[in-house]
Protein backbone atom coordinates (compact mmCIF):
# COMPACT_ATOMS: atom_id res chain seq x y z
CA UNK A 1 0.00 0.00 0.00
CA UNK A 2 1.25 2.91 -0.74
CA UNK A 3 0.43 6.10 1.75
CA UNK A 4 0.77 9.94 1.70
CA UNK A 5 1.26 11.60 4.89
CA UNK A 6 0.65 15.70 5.10
CA UNK A 7 2.82 17.58 7.25
CA UNK A 8 2.59 21.49 8.02
CA UNK A 9 4.80 21.32 11.22
CA UNK A 10 1.94 21.14 13.93
CA UNK A 11 1.85 18.24 16.46
CA UNK A 12 -1.40 16.98 14.72
CA UNK A 13 0.55 16.18 11.31
CA UNK A 14 3.09 14.16 13.49
CA UNK A 15 0.37 12.37 15.82
CA UNK A 16 -1.04 11.70 11.88
CA UNK A 17 2.16 9.87 11.16
CA UNK A 18 2.52 8.36 13.88
CA UNK A 19 -0.72 6.39 13.91
CA UNK A 20 0.24 5.31 10.47
CA UNK A 21 3.40 3.78 11.67
CA UNK A 22 1.18 1.67 13.71
CA UNK A 23 -1.08 0.56 10.57
CA UNK A 24 1.81 -0.47 7.77
CA UNK A 25 3.87 -3.35 7.09
CA UNK A 26 7.01 -1.92 6.66
CA UNK A 27 8.67 -4.89 5.24
CA UNK A 28 5.91 -3.92 1.60
CA UNK A 29 4.07 -0.43 2.86
CA UNK A 30 5.28 2.61 1.38
CA UNK A 31 5.16 6.29 3.08
CA UNK A 32 5.71 9.60 1.38
CA UNK A 33 5.53 12.77 3.26
CA UNK A 34 3.89 15.95 1.31
CA UNK A 35 4.61 19.91 2.60
CA UNK A 36 3.60 23.15 0.86
CA UNK A 37 5.92 25.93 1.97
CA UNK A 38 3.89 27.95 0.38
CA UNK A 39 2.86 30.02 3.88
CA UNK A 40 6.25 30.21 4.73
CA UNK A 41 7.47 31.29 1.79
CA UNK A 42 5.14 34.65 2.15
CA UNK A 43 5.92 35.42 5.66
CA UNK A 44 9.89 34.80 5.24
CA UNK A 45 11.65 38.17 3.95
CA UNK A 46 13.38 37.04 0.09
CA UNK A 47 16.88 36.95 1.82
CA UNK A 48 15.45 34.16 4.24
CA UNK A 49 13.44 31.94 2.01
CA UNK A 50 16.65 29.43 1.15
CA UNK A 51 15.80 28.31 5.17
CA UNK A 52 13.12 26.96 3.84
CA UNK A 53 14.90 23.67 2.35
CA UNK A 54 16.40 23.02 5.56
CA UNK A 55 13.16 23.23 7.41
CA UNK A 56 11.83 21.13 4.60
CA UNK A 57 14.19 18.58 5.25
CA UNK A 58 14.60 18.40 9.25
CA UNK A 59 10.55 17.79 8.96
CA UNK A 60 10.95 15.08 7.15
CA UNK A 61 13.95 13.30 9.24
CA UNK A 62 11.26 14.03 12.51
CA UNK A 63 8.64 12.56 10.60
CA UNK A 64 10.66 9.38 9.82
CA UNK A 65 11.36 9.01 13.20
CA UNK A 66 8.27 8.51 14.01
CA UNK A 67 8.17 5.30 12.16
CA UNK A 68 9.50 1.69 11.59
CA UNK A 69 12.65 1.94 11.69
CA UNK A 70 12.74 -1.25 9.74
CA UNK A 71 10.78 0.72 6.60
CA UNK A 72 12.12 -1.05 3.54
CA UNK A 73 12.00 2.28 1.59
CA UNK A 74 12.85 5.35 3.34
CA UNK A 75 9.89 7.71 3.20
CA UNK A 76 10.45 10.69 1.05
CA UNK A 77 9.48 14.39 0.85
CA UNK A 78 7.34 15.87 -1.92
CA UNK A 79 6.95 19.61 -2.26
CA UNK A 80 5.38 22.06 -4.66
CA UNK A 81 4.63 25.52 -5.04
CA UNK A 82 0.74 25.14 -4.32
CA UNK A 83 -1.64 25.51 -1.59
CA UNK A 84 -1.82 22.93 0.81
CA UNK A 85 -5.15 20.82 -0.02
CA UNK A 86 -4.29 21.61 -3.96
CA UNK A 87 -0.61 20.40 -3.33
CA UNK A 88 -1.92 17.46 -1.95
CA UNK A 89 -4.18 16.03 -3.57
CA UNK A 90 -1.86 16.60 -6.82
CA UNK A 91 0.92 14.95 -5.67
CA UNK A 92 -1.06 11.41 -4.21
CA UNK A 93 -2.43 11.39 -8.04
CA UNK A 94 0.71 11.53 -9.05
CA UNK A 95 2.62 9.15 -6.48
CA UNK A 96 -0.52 6.97 -7.19
CA UNK A 97 -1.16 6.41 -3.66
CA UNK A 98 -3.79 4.55 -1.71
CA UNK A 99 -4.35 6.43 1.49
CA UNK A 100 -4.15 9.65 2.22
CA UNK A 101 -3.47 11.06 5.48
CA UNK A 102 -3.86 14.52 7.23
CA UNK A 103 -3.88 16.27 10.74
CA UNK A 104 -6.75 17.74 11.67
CA UNK A 105 -6.18 21.24 13.54
CA UNK A 106 -9.25 20.81 15.60
CA UNK A 107 -13.20 19.94 15.53
CA UNK A 108 -16.07 21.49 16.04
CA UNK A 109 -18.29 24.13 14.33
CA UNK A 110 -15.56 26.34 14.13
CA UNK A 111 -12.94 23.77 11.96
CA UNK A 112 -16.55 23.09 9.66
CA UNK A 113 -16.66 26.59 9.47
CA UNK A 114 -13.30 27.84 8.37
CA UNK A 115 -13.18 27.78 4.60
CA UNK A 116 -9.13 26.97 4.79
CA UNK A 117 -9.41 23.23 6.45
CA UNK A 118 -6.97 21.38 4.60
CA UNK A 119 -8.17 18.41 6.14
CA UNK A 120 -11.87 18.70 4.90
CA UNK A 121 -10.51 20.21 1.18
CA UNK A 122 -9.00 16.74 0.99
CA UNK A 123 -11.77 14.81 1.67
CA UNK A 124 -14.10 16.54 0.01
CA UNK A 125 -11.40 16.73 -2.98
CA UNK A 126 -10.53 13.22 -3.80
CA UNK A 127 -11.44 9.65 -4.73
CA UNK A 128 -9.22 8.04 -1.83
CA UNK A 129 -9.75 6.70 1.12
CA UNK A 130 -8.62 9.66 3.56
CA UNK A 131 -7.32 9.34 7.47
CA UNK A 132 -8.17 12.38 9.63
CA UNK A 133 -6.08 11.83 12.34
CA UNK A 134 -6.95 14.11 15.89
CA UNK A 135 -4.84 12.42 18.10
CA UNK A 136 -1.59 10.47 18.60
CA UNK A 137 -2.54 6.34 19.01
CA UNK A 138 -2.45 5.64 22.62
CA UNK A 139 0.98 4.22 23.85
CA UNK A 140 -0.16 2.13 26.88
CA UNK A 141 -2.96 0.17 25.64
CA UNK A 142 -4.03 -0.99 22.59
CA UNK A 143 -5.58 0.80 19.63
CA UNK A 144 -9.27 0.80 19.80
CA UNK A 145 -11.29 1.08 16.47
CA UNK A 146 -15.14 0.91 15.53
CA UNK A 147 -15.50 0.19 11.82
CA UNK A 148 -19.73 1.87 11.10
CA UNK A 149 -21.37 -0.76 8.72
CA UNK A 150 -23.88 0.26 5.89
CA UNK A 151 -24.85 -1.81 2.93
CA UNK A 152 -23.23 0.52 0.21
CA UNK A 153 -19.54 1.13 1.68
CA UNK A 154 -19.35 -2.50 3.50
CA UNK A 155 -17.36 -3.76 0.62
CA UNK A 156 -14.91 -0.86 0.22
CA UNK A 157 -14.38 -0.69 3.57
CA UNK A 158 -13.58 -4.80 4.09
CA UNK A 159 -11.34 -3.93 1.37
CA UNK A 160 -9.43 -0.86 2.33
CA UNK A 161 -9.24 -2.83 6.20
CA UNK A 162 -7.69 -5.80 4.82
CA UNK A 163 -4.52 -4.05 3.17
CA UNK A 164 -3.58 -2.11 6.88
CA UNK A 165 -1.65 -3.72 8.63
CA UNK A 166 -3.31 -4.31 12.05
CA UNK A 167 -1.66 -4.77 15.35
CA UNK A 168 -2.59 -8.59 16.99
CA UNK A 169 -3.74 -6.57 19.98
CA UNK A 170 -5.93 -4.23 18.30
CA UNK A 171 -9.54 -3.81 20.19
CA UNK A 172 -11.87 -3.94 16.98
CA UNK A 173 -15.40 -3.35 17.18
CA UNK A 174 -18.38 -3.07 14.26
CA UNK A 175 -21.40 -0.96 14.64
CA UNK A 176 -24.94 -1.38 12.53
CA UNK A 177 -27.68 0.95 13.29
CA UNK A 178 -31.02 0.35 12.44
CA UNK A 179 -32.14 4.03 10.91
CA UNK A 180 -35.64 3.67 9.56
CA UNK A 181 -38.87 5.43 10.87
CA UNK A 182 -39.72 2.13 12.49
CA UNK A 183 -36.60 0.70 13.94
CA UNK A 184 -36.54 1.39 17.65
CA UNK A 185 -38.77 -0.36 20.34
CA UNK A 186 -42.48 0.85 20.33
CA UNK A 187 -42.88 4.39 21.77
CA UNK A 188 -45.01 4.98 24.55
CA UNK A 189 -47.71 6.94 23.30
CA UNK A 190 -48.20 4.59 20.64
CA UNK A 191 -47.76 1.98 23.47
CA UNK A 192 -50.64 3.27 25.83
CA UNK A 193 -52.97 3.26 22.37
CA UNK A 194 -52.66 0.32 21.40
CA UNK A 195 -55.20 -0.88 24.14
CA UNK A 196 -57.65 0.82 21.90
CA UNK A 197 -58.34 -1.51 18.97
CA UNK A 198 -58.22 0.67 15.99
CA UNK A 199 -54.78 1.14 16.72
CA UNK A 200 -53.43 -2.25 17.65
CA UNK A 201 -52.67 -3.16 14.01
CA UNK A 202 -50.40 0.06 14.00
CA UNK A 203 -48.96 -0.92 17.09
CA UNK A 204 -48.42 -4.58 16.05
CA UNK A 205 -46.75 -3.58 12.73
CA UNK A 206 -44.51 -1.15 13.98
CA UNK A 207 -43.28 -3.84 16.22
CA UNK A 208 -43.36 -6.69 13.57
CA UNK A 209 -40.96 -4.25 11.12
CA UNK A 210 -38.97 -3.29 14.17
CA UNK A 211 -38.10 -6.78 14.90
CA UNK A 212 -36.98 -7.52 11.40
CA UNK A 213 -35.44 -4.63 10.66
CA UNK A 214 -32.89 -5.54 13.36
CA UNK A 215 -32.50 -8.97 12.80
CA UNK A 216 -31.72 -8.19 9.03
CA UNK A 217 -29.47 -5.82 10.83
CA UNK A 218 -27.68 -8.55 12.62
CA UNK A 219 -27.75 -10.59 9.37
CA UNK A 220 -25.62 -7.97 7.40
CA UNK A 221 -22.95 -7.29 10.03
CA UNK A 222 -22.34 -11.24 10.40
CA UNK A 223 -21.85 -10.91 6.71
CA UNK A 224 -19.48 -8.00 7.21
CA UNK A 225 -17.50 -9.34 9.69
CA UNK A 226 -16.61 -12.51 7.71
CA UNK A 227 -14.75 -10.40 5.47
CA UNK A 228 -12.89 -8.33 7.79
CA UNK A 229 -9.14 -8.98 9.78
CA UNK A 230 -9.66 -11.48 12.65
CA UNK A 231 -9.40 -8.40 15.40
CA UNK A 232 -12.74 -7.18 14.08
CA UNK A 233 -14.18 -10.46 14.70
CA UNK A 234 -13.37 -11.40 18.18
CA UNK A 235 -16.51 -9.56 20.26
CA UNK A 236 -20.04 -9.14 18.55
CA UNK A 237 -20.92 -5.92 16.97
CA UNK A 238 -22.73 -2.78 18.16
CA UNK A 239 -26.73 -3.29 17.00
CA UNK A 240 -28.03 0.03 17.45
CA UNK A 241 -31.37 2.09 16.51
CA UNK A 242 -31.23 5.85 15.74
CA UNK A 243 -29.11 8.64 14.06
CA UNK A 244 -25.99 6.51 12.71
CA UNK A 245 -23.66 9.99 13.49
CA UNK A 246 -25.81 10.02 16.62
CA UNK A 247 -25.03 6.40 17.44
CA UNK A 248 -21.28 5.69 16.10
CA UNK A 249 -20.52 9.24 18.22
CA UNK A 250 -21.74 7.88 21.81
CA UNK A 251 -19.99 4.81 21.03
CA UNK A 252 -17.15 6.33 20.62
CA UNK A 253 -17.24 8.53 23.49
CA UNK A 254 -18.49 5.61 25.99
CA UNK A 255 -15.69 3.16 25.12
CA UNK A 256 -12.63 5.86 24.36
CA UNK A 257 -12.35 4.70 20.50
CA UNK A 258 -8.97 6.06 19.38
CA UNK A 259 -10.35 5.62 14.85
CA UNK A 260 -13.55 5.43 13.48
CA UNK A 261 -14.04 4.13 10.21
CA UNK A 262 -16.68 5.27 8.28
CA UNK A 263 -18.04 5.30 4.38
CA UNK A 264 -18.88 8.09 2.95
CA UNK A 265 -21.38 7.57 0.13
CA UNK A 266 -21.95 9.87 -2.58
CA UNK A 267 -25.60 12.25 -2.32
CA UNK A 268 -26.64 15.32 -3.81
CA UNK A 269 -26.65 18.76 -1.74
CA UNK A 270 -30.41 18.57 -0.87
CA UNK A 271 -29.94 14.86 0.42
CA UNK A 272 -27.33 16.22 2.64
CA UNK A 273 -29.25 18.86 3.76
CA UNK A 274 -32.48 16.88 4.70
CA UNK A 275 -31.22 14.21 6.90
CA UNK A 276 -27.44 14.99 6.92
CA UNK A 277 -24.32 13.01 6.57
CA UNK A 278 -23.06 10.52 8.98
CA UNK A 279 -19.54 10.88 7.75
CA UNK A 280 -19.97 14.80 7.99
CA UNK A 281 -20.83 14.34 11.27
CA UNK A 282 -18.04 12.65 12.27
CA UNK A 283 -15.77 14.98 11.10
CA UNK A 284 -17.62 17.65 12.26
CA UNK A 285 -17.96 16.36 15.84
CA UNK A 286 -15.79 13.16 16.51
CA UNK A 287 -12.57 13.65 18.82
CA UNK A 288 -11.41 10.76 17.42
CA UNK A 289 -9.46 10.26 14.69
CA UNK A 290 -11.73 9.38 11.18
CA UNK A 291 -11.12 7.09 8.16
CA UNK A 292 -13.30 8.02 5.14
CA UNK A 293 -13.66 4.93 2.74
CA UNK A 294 -15.27 6.58 -0.36
CA UNK A 295 -18.41 4.75 -2.36
CA UNK A 296 -18.27 5.20 -5.97
CA UNK A 297 -21.70 6.02 -7.27
CA UNK A 298 -23.18 2.97 -9.13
Amino acid sequence: MKILIGLDGSSRSLDAVRLVGRLVDPRVDEVDFYFSPVEMERRLPAAQRGLVDGVAEALRAEAASRLPETMARPPRLMTTPKPPAVGLLDAAGEGHADLVVVGARGHGAIEGFLLGSVSRAVVHGTTLPVLVARMPPPTERPLRVLVGHRPASGSSIASLLGRLHWPDDTDGRVIGVAESLLAGPLPPWLEQRARDPDTAAIADAWKHEHDEEVEDLRRRLAAFEADLPAVFRRRPPFVEQGNPGDKILERSRVDGIDLIVVGRTPSDAVTRWLVGSTSEALLTSAHSSVLIVPVARS
